[in-house]
């Protein structure tokens, strides 16, 4: 495998995933055969920016140094941690031995020496990033940004990747389930689905929701999820429960209203209208389609991704729990949780009592 110049460059914000393609990328450059003579790595991890320097000059070393027994050399800074803008990557001395660094590579490497870099954190301003966007073979891995509408399925598409390569299957719910405690960072999804994969064996490969819910950690997202879950089976005591846990534990009340039962009510809603107009497909991408196909004006009170298109996944997730409402249900609850949040913020009504004189209503609607 041959890069611009033999310079690879493996860098993003997702550190499970940049640390999992160097190694792979590592293991491909040496042959899988890296005896601690031939090739060199270098831990890139520096204190401050005297040790940025030393680590800088470390390589450079490398770099110069042909290998005792000929052959190829590969050179690999691994897990640098000072091409970032913070106190230490902005120091005139890391700043020193990055150029140096980048001298020797513009210099050009002796025959058979690959260099390959990786980092979690970098400043696309500086000079030695610019280098590598024209002198090396780059990688980029940046995480999800779950600011961002349509962010679940972009995580769903990559835990159900992952799971293929473990021989796992999701059940729509507890996919849904895995994408929101999990969250968007692949080594941990990586982590709980190793965990799922030795729970369930060799005799079952399939993974059900029970199986979500024992084994992987419930984290304020997931918590939010599976109020909005609760409420959608009409399950009161468990909302109210996992309510109560978090405003003991410090959580806002009108925060867990914006961020679980509002939007709760306002997917079901919008489940309810698409599958009025006849939108029902089991499966995802027909679904998905057949939204960004209606008519602008039809489309237009959809959440919409930065991207463009129709933001289906929380619609899709909400179909089949939105039959049990009826229509005029839903616009009523719709109005009483936006009554409740205006409640929350301009009167002194007693939080708890706000949101499980909701939650209450809210499970009454469902299939009546």
């Amino acid at each position: 495998m041959s890069g611009k110049s033999g310079i690879f460059a493996v860098v993003g914000s997702d550190e499970g995933r940049v640390k999992e393609e160097a190694l792979r990328l590592h293991r491909e450059l040496t042959g899988g055969n890296d005896d601690g003579f031939t090739h060199e790595t270098i831990d890139g991890a520096a204190d401050n920016s005297d040790g940025a320097f030393e680590v800088c000059r470390s390589a450079v070393e490398a770099l110069q140094t042909l290998p005792f027994f000929g052959g190829e050399k590969v050179v690999w800074l691994k897990n640098a941690n000072f091409l970032a803008d913070d106190v230490t990557g902005r120091a005139e001395r890391t700043l020193s031995g990055l150029e140096s660094l980048r001298d020797c590579l513009e210099a050009g490497l002796g025959p058979g020496v690959t260099f390959l870099i990786s980092a979690t954190q970098v400043d696309k301003r500086r000079a030695f990033w610019k280098f590598l966007q024209k002198a090396a073979k780059l990688k980029s891995y940046d995480k999800i940004d779950t600011s961002r509408e349509g962010w679940q399925e972009q995580v769903a598409v990559l835990v159900e990747g992952r799971a293929r390569d473990l021989g796992l299957e999701f059940d729509d719910e507890a996919l849904a389930l895995f994408v929101m405690l999990a969250g968007e960072a692949t080594q941990q999804i990586s982590s709980e689905l190793e965990k799922l994969d030795l729970f369930l064996g060799a005799g079952r490969r399939r993974v059900e929701v029970e199986d979500v819910r024992r084994l992987v950690p419930l984290s304020r997202a997931g918590i939010v999820f599976e109020i909005g879950n609760a409420l959608q089976r009409g399950d009161a005591a468990r909302a109210i429960e996992l309510i109560d846990r978090q405003l003991e534990h410090g959580e806002n009340a009108i925060g867990l209203m914006r961020a679980s039962i509002i939007p709760t009510v306002r997917n079901l809603f919008m489940a309810k209208v698409v599958a009025e107009m006849g939108i029902r497909e089991p499966d995802y991408k027909m679904f998905a389609a057949a939204l960004d196909r209606l008519p602008a004006i039809q489309r237009g009170f959809l959440p919409q991704k930065k991207s463009g298109g129709v933001n289906a996944y929380p619609i899709f997730l909400n179909l089949k729990a939105a039959a049990g409402f009826p229509m005029e249900r839903l616009r009523g609850i719709l109005e009483s949780a936006l009554k409740a949040d205006q409640t929350l913020v301009t009167r002194q009504l007693d939080p708890r009592f706000v949101l499980h004189r909701l939650v209450a209503e809210f499970s009454a609607s469902a299939g009546r």
